[in-house]
């Protein structure tokens, strides 16, 4: 059983909490985490890049001088590759790079991420964190007790004074405990899960898991 200090929002330590093995005490296999990372940054490219083929480039509907007697080398479009402003040949075009990962995978991966957290003492619990307006200053405030520099901050639900006032804190990222990601659980160096948010993740990943 992991067991993980609690804190309240001024960082003093109220008690603690045991975790659940099956979802924060899990083998870390480098591998798998690296494959769904991997599987996550393709699925953000575009793919959207492209060039112009010979049938794509404008012009060139005619021969631009005749086959022989001037001399020059044949020639029979302007669209060919030869030319400047012609086709590009073998250049790219539009595709998708997304590929398949399976669930269970992608929950196994993200239980490793969360036990790798546990490992490096790099997991925060709070019992609650709340600021009264949108104001920078206050999530400034809260990065400074929790000594955060980069950091990943996972809440139960929605919360806009948080979110809104994370958003200029460059290392501080705020998300839902749904959105949470192996990509992102790696990417920062802490993790600060709020208790509510811990529980839940606890939940849905620790369900049907053998």
């Amino acid at each position: 059983m992991a067991n993980v200090k609690l804190y309240d929002q001024a960082r003093q330590e109220i008690g603690a909490v045991d975790l659940s093995p099956e979802v924060f005490e899990v083998e870390v296999q480098p591998e798998l985490l690296h494959l769904v990372v991997r599987a996550q940054l393709a699925a953000k490219r575009a793919g959207t890049h492209s060039v112009k083929t010979r049938s794509t480039v404008s012009g060139g509907g005619r021969k631009p001088w005749r086959q022989k007697g001037t001399g020059r080398a044949r020639a029979g479009s302007t669209r060919s590759p030869l030319w400047r402003g012609g086709a590009i040949v073998h250049g790219p075009e539009p595709r998708d790079y997304t590929f398949k990962v399976n669930r269970k995978v992608r929950q196994l991966a993200l239980r490793m991420a969360l036990s790798a957290k546990v490992v490096e003492d790099a997991l925060v619990l709070v019992e609650a964190l709340s600021i009264p307006e949108i104001k920078t200053k206050h999530m400034v405030k809260v990065a400074t007790d929790f000594a955060l520099k980069k950091a990943l901050i996972v809440l139960p639900q929605t919360d806009n004074n948080l979110e809104l006032s994370a958003r200029n804190l460059p290392g501080i990222k705020v998300i839902r405990e749904d959105m949470l990601n192996v990509y992102d659980v790696l990417r920062y160096d802490q993790l600060v899960m709020l208790k509510d948010a811990a529980l839940r993740v606890q939940e849905r990943l620790g369900h049907g898991v053998r």
